[in-house]
């Protein structure tokens, strides 16, 4: 049995070496992508007046009649002190051409006390320059860059759940290997630093990955949720809890209006949404808005300025409303609901560490780097051993051949 779960971690841990490579490095960088962000783009966080705050909602609509080509698709309702005021945006459809306008960008830094726009940049870009660097590695991390196709299907999302699911279950056999006996269990634990060279790789390959091995298992886990969701994470947790179902897919919003006709403002969705959030006892007044146009639905967050990200716990609460009627179409709050979508509630904060704070973040930024270091030692190790099993062939083809010429 043994021998057959050597070939399956091996041949798993090779296939799968460089993805766990690079979202290791990136994931490591990432839980820090704000604060990276800022430090190489200040212009992008900074704002360079210290006027009073204008309204978010009044500087959405100036910006959107400044330049119709654009609609506001995610605007935060509040701004911290000396901060400028991100927004999303997209392109509206051209009636000449019946495509999206081409902007050149989809994400914009505004000073909120002059109401202009200091920095602009296209999120997610293949580049790699100062503003876009910190995107680029963020969408590295999640996508690897490569495309959507079909009806909506995002190649390197599906390709890294997969990856997710096998190092799960390439998981479970690495502990195993781990322990070949009862009386060695401790040299499973142990790290030979003084001899150094192979046996020491060898030790932060296997000793490492015992050491942070329930971790490892949390991180795949959300992997495959967050990648695979519906497709695989949610049909797992309905067979053990009941889930709410997902507001995106309530009949109500398959029908988006036609050229936005009748669509509620995004002012009286707040008014909606402060309602409603007072009315749940949420700790929070309304603190974003988002809108998806292609599902008539809009979305509000609820959160101090600045505390958009998860903080500490599970994050912050939405609610889900249908942009023509005006109706909640759904919510989700942290720590309610049933047990599975506590579950699923928990599955980023986990992911990004963010459910502990700060010391969280550190966490998973190690955990990236020994993911990293997992990946390349098994590397090495198999390329020993490759070596070794070729200079053992080459030995007994030239005994051989000299044994049949004597």
């Amino acid at each position: 049995m043994r021998p057959i779960l050597v070939r399956l971690h091996r041949w798993s841990g090779i296939g799968m070496a460089l993805f766990l490579f690079l979202s290791g490095f990136t994931g490591a960088v990432i839980a820090w992508n704000q604060e990276l962000d800022a430090v190489l783009n200040p212009e992008f966080y900074y704002a360079r007046s210290n006027a009073p705050a204008l309204s978010p909602l009044a500087l959405a609509n100036r910006l959107e009649a400044a330049d119709p080509r654009l609609r506001v698709t995610y605007l935060p309702l509040g701004v911290e002190p000396g901060r400028t005021l991100q927004v999303r945006v997209e392109g509206r459809f051209d009636p000449a051409t019946r495509q999206p306008y081409e902007l050149g960008f989809n994400q914009l830094a505004i000073d909120p006390g002059m109401g202009i726009i200091q920095a602009r940049r296209q999120w997610g870009a293949l580049s790699v320059k100062p503003l876009n660097l910190l995107p680029f590695i963020y969408q590295m991390h999640y996508t690897l860059y490569l495309p959507t196709v079909g009806n909506g299907v995002a190649i390197g999302v599906w390709l890294l759940g997969i990856v997710a699911i096998v190092w799960l279950f390439d998981s479970m056999i690495a502990l195993v290997l781990a322990f070949p006996s009862v009386k060695t269990w401790r040299k499973s634990f142990a790290f030979r630093v003084r001899r150094g060279g192979y046996a020491l790789v060898f030790d932060l390959h296997r000793s490492g990955g015992v050491w942070i091995w329930g971790i490892l298992c949390v991180i795949a886990v959300t992997a495959i949720s967050m990648n695979l969701e519906t497709p695989v994470m949610r049909p797992v947790v309905s067979m053990f809890s009941s889930l709410t179902p997902d507001p995106a897919d309530n009949p109500e919003l398959q029908l988006a209006p036609k050229s936005g006709a009748g669509m509620l403002s995004r002012e009286r969705i707040v008014e909606l949404a402060t309602a409603a959030g007072q009315k749940m006892q949420l700790n929070a007044a309304p603190g974003a808005v988002f809108q998806v146009y292609g599902r008539n639905l809009y979305g509000v967050a609820y959160f101090k300025p600045g505390n958009d990200d998860v903080n500490g716990g599970l994050g912050n609460a939405w609610t889900y409303w249908d942009a023509t009627t005006g109706h909640q179409v759904g919510d989700t709050v942290p720590g309610r609901g049933t047990a599975g979508d506590i579950f699923l509630q928990a599955q980023y904060p986990l992911h990004s560490g963010r459910i502990l704070g700060v010391p969280g973040r550190i966490m998973i930024s190690f955990m990236g780097v020994m993911v990293a270091l997992l990946s390349a030692t098994g590397l090495a190790i198999w390329l020993k051993k490759l070596n070794a099993r070729r200079s053992a062939s080459r030995r007994t083809k030239v005994k051989g051949t000299m044994g049949r010429a004597s």
